[in-house]
């Protein structure tokens, strides 16, 4: 039971990590879209060419499918692990 705790909490550990890391990508990509839009535009747009608007549909698209991976993939197992731990405490507390 002990070594299951342990793996538990580095497991929880582990992803509350990788949201902290996905949400610092997430700032990144909005700062930097809100503070040099234009160059960034320019940038992407000598590459493939694309009207003002599909390059920022591109890019907040993007932004909305990372928010929800990192949701889904770190946040939400996170928030699982940590009730499983939550509750075992209190069993192994009670009993």
């Amino acid at each position: 039971m002990k070594n299951t705790n342990e793996a538990l909490e580095v497991v929880s550990q582990v992803l509350i990590r990788c949201v902290v890391i996905g949400v610092a990508v997430l700032f990144f990509w909005w700062g930097a879209l809100a503070l040099m839009g234009d160059l960034v535009y320019s940038i992407h747009s000598g590459f493939v060419p694309m009207t003002r608007e599909q390059f920022d549909v591109i890019h907040y698209a993007g932004m909305l499918m990372t928010k929800a991976a990192v949701s889904v993939l770190f946040l939400f197992p996170y928030i699982a692990i940590r009730l499983v731990i939550s509750k075992r405490n209190r069993q192994g507390a009670g009993g």
